[in-house]
């Protein structure tokens, strides 16, 4: 895999390369890492950049010095994919998210389609069975009534696909210029059955790191679709429902499931930085054991993106107590969807907070947060 380097990024540690660190000072480095990943957030940009919407570092530090300062709450503090509730004694999941992809039409889906599964998949990762979603639209002056239909149809479509009903919503209409055509906001709500308790800050040491299948689909066709590269590829957004394979999974090794996430803006490098710091945990990754398709790597390796920070649209990390991971995986791939499940690393209790790689090279690197995104834009 290739890198996009940042300002913020570590070089490789190098542990099996010649000129290895000593690993008092390889330990002072972490250790410096670590602190600074526990610093208190700032945003220190006197305006909003496309970087605070991309789900890398600016992202995350935009959350957490505003929106979390202003509306903090025990229900919001986790900053999970959806808040937990009690309803009168029973337990409901409950998450929104706005769509803003471009362009509107790509392979494999649209914004309509991506808008309905999205929300699906964060209650699916709050362990939720879905259940009702609302639908709201900013359009803009001039956006074509066919299009409008179009990915109206593919939201109904893709509602009944995953047995959920949209039950209300809102429509906005802004002067030409002022939006792209058309933006989704779509929230939803769950029903969560089992007695699971599933978050970021679940990890252990032992636990062992699964990713649902294939990585980096969906950030790779939106890349190609936009047309601004000159490559020909036959990839497909990989946008699906995943409330179906996620219960078989919770099934498949109840109680054993500590985190889900569906790798979004990000990809698995983001999810995996969040599970490292919100339970104080290392996760070791082996750069071998992680699944993308030859096109998704060709890709990325001309455009000089790795693929780890990719965004997916129909996968999700799950971290399951080791002793578990085979049942694990027999449940996943028993689902069309999981049929590329792998188990690509483990929880370390050493260094705390941190993600590393082992390399295909033999090598150990640092897999940090990007403090922006490759590829605004993709969901």
């Amino acid at each position: 895999m290739t890198t996009e380097r940042t300002a913020s990024e570590t070089p490789d540690l190098g542990h099996a390369v010649p000129g290895t660190p000593h690993p008092d000072r390889e330990r002072q480095v972490l250790d410096r890492i670590a602190r600074a990943r526990r610093r208190k957030a700032v945003v220190r940009e006197e305006r909003i950049t496309l970087a605070h919407g991309a789900g890398g570092r600016a992202t995350h530090t935009l959350i957490e010095a505003v929106f979390l300062k202003e509306f903090g709450n025990a229900l919001l503090a986790p900053l999970e994919d959806g808040a937990t509730l009690r309803l009168d004694g029973a337990r409901a999941a409950f998450t929104t998210d706005s769509f803003v992809v471009s362009p509107l039409f790509f392979p494999g889906g649209d914004i309509g389609d991506l808008a309905v599964n999205g929300t699906v998949n964060d209650l699916a990762m709050c362990g939720a069975r879905p259940e009702y979603l609302a639908a709201g639209f900013i359009l803009e002056e001039g956006f074509p009534v066919a299009d409008l239909r179009r990915i109206a149809a593919s939201m109904a479509a893709a509602a009944r696909a995953a047995g959920v009903s949209i039950v209300t919503g809102d429509t906005k209409v802004v002067e030409r210029g002022k939006a792209d055509g058309c933006y989704v906001t779509t929230t939803g709500v769950g029903v969560i059955e089992r007695p699971v308790s599933l978050s970021a800050s679940g990890a252990r040491p032992g636990d062992a790191v699964i990713v649902s299948g294939p990585i980096g689909e969906h950030g790779a066709a939106i890349m190609l679709a936009r047309g601004d590269y000159g490559i020909e590829a036959t990839l497909r957004s990989d946008t699906a429902p995943l409330h179906e394979l996620v219960s078989g999974l919770l099934d498949g090794v109840p109680g054993q499931v500590r985190t889900l996430r569906d790798a979004t803006r990000g990809g698995i490098a983001t999810i995996l930085n969040e599970v490292a710091t919100a339970s104080d945990v290392a996760v070791v990754v082996d750069e071998d054991a992680i699944p993308v398709r030859a096109e998704v790597t060709g890709v990325c390796e001309l455009l000089g993106i790795d693929p780890l920070y990719v965004a997916c649209e129909g996968r999700f990390v799950a971290v399951v107590d080791g002793a578990h991971a085979g049942r694990a995986l027999d449940a996943l791939r028993a689902h069309p969807l999981g049929a590329g499940a792998a188990v690509i690393g483990a929880v370390k209790d050493d260094p705390p907070g941190l993600v590393l790689l082992r390399t295909a090279f033999g090598g150990t690197r640092i897999v940090d947060v990007l403090v922006g995104d490759p590829l605004p834009r993709i969901c």
